[in-house]
């Protein structure tokens, strides 16, 4: 058993989006997808690193066409516990030769950047999703955004010291990931270049959660409501560019052009 796989033996993955700061997220991004498959007739969607089906499981039980698959056997065997229709395959982001090229209306990349260390390998996940992915097809990548990493888990969490002597940051702040790391983060120049390098065009970039992960004192106190006010406001400024490194991820939706 690898590093990642213990930890997701350990983390409910299941709980994560039912979290005030995950409804969030899910709400924003369920948004997007769904405005997406709007413009697509029967469409076929993929869930590469689908964890334990946050979006796989409603996604097929709309009764859409869904395709799954996740790295971790923990994470695959609840999603299929939920007896949904989604096809699952145990499989790795940078090696989906179980699937045909050319075969999805929609690719969900929304797992593996998060885990993906090194470039090449991050390149090789979004090549492998291009691959898959129909001409004029849609991706939407997830990614861990850096300065949120820097300002949370080393600010307000009171490491940063700490990530500072064990030169876990460059002098720029970026975050060195190490070979035993489960998370990598990145920053818009980093997306940039794996776009760049995959040869996609973007349509779009949104902020599925901004500022909810740090405030989740806060989102958990405030009555329904206001709550779901806060839901709108994501959404209303999930495209502002200005607060997109600061957020806790950041959605790429990319299209694979039939060149």
């Amino acid at each position: 058993m690898n590093t990642l796989e213990r930890f997701y033996e350990k983390f409910d993955e299941d709980k994560r989006l039912k979290r005030r700061h995950g409804e969030v997220e899910f709400f924003v991004t369920n948004f997007y997808i769904h405005q997406l498959l709007n413009d697509i007739q029967n469409p076929k969607i993929a869930d590469i690193g689908a964890g334990t089906g946050a979006y796989a499981v409603p996604l097929s039980n709309e009764g859409y066409d869904i395709t799954a698959v996740e790295f971790t056997k923990q994470n695959l065997q609840k999603l299929r516990a939920k007896h949904s229709n989604a096809k699952t395959f145990l499989g790795d982001a940078t090696n989906l030769s179980m699937l045909p090229p050319n075969t999805f209306d929609l690719t969900l990349l929304f797992g593996p950047m998060y885990h993906l260390l090194l470039k090449q390998e991050k390149i090789q996940a979004l090549l492998e999703a291009k691959r898959i992915t129909k001409p004029n097809g849609i991706i939407m990548v997830a990614y861990y955004m850096n300065d949120y990493a820097v300002l949370c888990h080393g600010f307000l969490d009171g490491n940063i010291k700490q990530s500072l002597q064990e030169k876990r940051l460059d002098k720029n702040f970026k975050i060195i990931s190490k070979k035993d790391d489960i998370f990598s983060f990145d920053r818009l120049s980093d997306i940039n270049g794996y776009k760049q390098k995959a040869k996609l065009k973007r349509l779009f970039m949104f902020a599925p959660d901004g500022a909810s992960d740090y405030i989740r004192t806060e989102l958990n106190n405030m009555d329904t409501e206001t709550f779901e006010t806060y839901k709108k406001y994501q959404l209303a400024v999930s495209k502002n560019k200005e607060l997109f490194g600061a957020s806790s991820h950041l959605v790429d939706v990319l299209k694979k052009e039939n060149l």
